[in-house]
C-alpha cells in the first residue's frame, strides 16, 4: 500500500448509513473477506441524492470506497454501471485506462496483483446494483 492509498482509505466519505435508503446492497470478497454495504436513494430524476455505505475492508477496498464516495452524488445507474464495468476492465487489463471516474488511476499497481480485484470492485459494485434497484422500485 502507498501513501495516496492509505490516505484514502483513513477517509471514507457518507460512512453513515441512510435511515430509509431505497436501496441496500452488500457486496463480499470471498478472497479477503471484505465487505461493502451500500444504502442510496434517487432523486426525481433517476440520480444519487443519498448516498451511506459501511466499509469493513482491506486498504484497498477502503480506497475505492472513498473514491466512490467523493463522487457518486448526481451520477445516474448508467453512469455507475460504466464506471463499476470500467473498472472491471482496467484491472483486467482489458482497458489501458480505468474510465472517467476520478482517481482510480491510482490503483494501476494492484492491476498485477488479481487477488486484490474483488476487494476494489466492490463498492463500486454494491454502488452501481444499489442504484439500479433503487430505480426499478
Amino acid at each position: 500500500y502507498n501513501s495516496p492509498i492509505l490516505r484514502l482509505a483513513a477517509s471514507i466519505p457518507h460512512q453513515q448509513r441512510l435511515a430509509a435508503p431505497q436501496a441496500t446492497v452488500e457486496r463480499r470478497s470471498p478472497v479477503c473477506g471484505s465487505r461493502v454495504t451500500v444504502d442510496l436513494a434517487l432523486d426525481d430524476e433517476g440520480k444519487v441524492a443519498e448516498v451511506g455505505q459501511e466499509v469493513r475492508a482491506c486498504a484497498l477496498g477502503q480506497a475505492s470506497a472513498s473514491l466512490m464516495g467523493q463522487a457518486v452524488l448526481g451520477k445516474s445507474v448508467g453512469e455507475l454501471e460504466a464506471a463499476r464495468d470500467a473498472l472491471t476492465a482496467y484491472l483486467a487489463g482489458k482497458r489501458e485506462d480505468p474510465g472517467d471516474w476520478p482517481g482510480l488511476d491510482i490503483f494501476a499497481p494492484a492491476r498485477a496483483h488479481s487477488a486484490r480485484h474483488a476487494s476494489i470492485r466492490l463498492a463500486f459494485e454494491a454502488a452501481a446494483e444499489a442504484a439500479r434497484q433503487a430505480l426499478s422500485r
